[in-house]
């Protein structure tokens, strides 16, 4: 009856050859044990770590690097990351002084290897979103809310190492180990930067007027004792003029005066001048 409805409709008719039938079958149970056979098989990459689930409920069982085997249907492994992640984020706060603040935070951080399973019971794997993000945020807020806004530029490393410790306190029950954070830049209003290079200016002009005074001062030192030794030096030279020294000093200038004449007397003699001694026993010519 159904081969000859089938004759009717139009459908072809295939001829399973003898034998044929249960080669198929076996071929279809060799087929699912293989499906049922990979699906019990795994493996957990460099750097990772696999979460075991029941029926998608986290188990107390974390596979390390390498092969694993689970129950198809019932169990699944979720990989997590457990290598050095990084996140950066954009964040503004008020300092102490009010000033509006916009810094980004760069943050290096990784899961830590024996929390794998509790991180994925609480988080799954949106731990940036949930954590990471808001936590960074409100530390920014409450570490600069401890300075000026000056002091957030000139103490810039304890700044970034009291946000990191910050961070490390809060992420670290979570199982999310802080690798190290970085702060790329500070940046103010625009009434604040101008306030700053006027400051920076004034700063420059004063030291350059001290230094200015400073050298005229130095100059006046030394004027000073230049005069002082050059006063000191004719006191010493007037300390030993003496009468004799006086008189040795005329007889030198007559003696010179003796052996330049010519034998011709001057014209005109000076008071006080040197006059040459005459050798009036000399016979004349």
């Amino acid at each position: 009856m159904a081969e000859h409805f089938g004759q009717e409709i139009g459908i072809p008719q295939i001829q399973i050859p003898p034998g044929m039938g249960k080669k198929i079958v076996v071929l279809g149970i060799v087929i699912l044990a293989l499906v049922f056979l990979a699906g019990t098989v795994g493996t957990v990459g460099a750097g990772e770590r696999g979460v075991l689930l029941r029926f998608t409920a986290v188990t107390d069982k974390v596979f390390d690097e390498g092969l694993y085997f689970k129950i198809p249907f019932v169990h699944q492994v979720v990989l997590m990351s457990t290598q050095i992640q990084k996140y950066s984020a954009p964040a503004t706060a008020s300092s102490k002084d009010l000033q509006v603040v916009t810094t980004e935070v760069t943050l290096n951080y990784q899961l830590t290897p024996s929390q794998v399973g509790e991180i994925y019971r609480r988080l799954r794997r949106d731990y940036v979103n949930l954590v990471i993000q808001p936590y960074i945020q409100e530390a920014v807020k409450s570490t600069t809310a401890n300075y000026n806004a000056e002091e957030l530029i000139t103490q810039r490393p304890a700044v970034k190492n009291a946000l990191q410790n910050l961070m490390t306190e809060r992420l670290a029950p979570l199982g999310l180990a802080v690798v190290q954070l970085s702060i790329t830049d500070f940046q103010f209003s625009g009434a604040f930067q101008q306030a700053i290079e006027a400051k920076v200016t004034a700063v420059q002009r004063a030291l350059e007027a001290e230094n200015a005074l400073r050298r005229v001062e130095f100059e006046a030192k030394q004027q000073i004792t230049r005069a002082q030794a050059e006063a000191r030096g004719l006191e010493l030279q007037k300390a030993q003029i003496t009468p004799m020294l006086l008189s040795l000093r005329q007889i030198e200038v007559q003696s010179l005066a003796v052996q330049k004449w010519n034998g011709v007397m001057p014209q005109v003699v000076t008071s006080g001048g040197p006059v040459p001694m005459l050798d009036v026993f000399r016979p004349q010519r």
